[in-house]
């Protein structure tokens, strides 16, 4: 099993606000540009994110994760709403133990989304791609998208693109750790 990040950051590399919050990501002068997410999805077979993760995007407007099987990694029951009872599922245990449950169900690429869980699967070393969007506002404070990964982890830019609203987004292949 590989993972891929696809994921925005303020200037200052906080994905969200401290309570959560992504009011910071919206560009309502952009419509309906995906900046690329919809190409990325059709790449992954599958979602996993964190509790905290999910306890945002579930309470979206619109689901943006398709019809790929959806994972939750929790140790605690989740309160699904009925229209997520069939798309979500969660798991716990180790990152070795989630990645064995996908090899054997023939997942080959995982989509994996939330700071916490991005970590996990980097010091796992399963990370083969960051394709990381940052948008020129500075947040201050809020939740990291990097901390602890295990030690240095080299990156090699695959390509960068910047849009006309001033977001930057660069896509990483994770190389071996030294």
């Amino acid at each position: 099993m590989r993972a891929a990040v696809f994921i925005a950051t303020s200037l200052d590399g906080f994905i969200a606000r401290q309570d959560g919050e992504l009011d910071w990501l919206v560009d309502p002068d952009q419509g309906v540009e995906d900046y690329g997410f919809g190409e990325f999805m059709d790449s992954v077979e599958a979602v996993v994110v964190g509790r905290n993760t999910f306890e945002v995007v579930r309470s979206a407007e619109s689901w943006s994760y398709r019809d790929k099987p959806f994972f939750v990694l929790s140790n605690r029951d989740l309160d699904l709403p009925d229209h997520l009872r069939d798309r979500v599922e969660r798991r716990s245990g180790s990152i070795d133990h989630i990645s064995q449950y996908f090899d054997q169900r023939g997942v080959d690429r995982v989509y994996v989304d939330g700071g916490a869980t991005i970590r996990q699967f980097l010091r796992a070393g399963l990370v083969e791609s960051l394709t990381i969007t940052t948008l020129p506002i500075l947040l201050g404070s809020g939740i990291s998208l990097f901390g602890d990964v295990g030690g240095d982890i080299t990156l090699q830019l695959a390509h960068s693109t910047s849009f006309s609203n001033g977001w930057i987004q660069s896509e990483y292949r994770v190389g071996d750790r030294p």
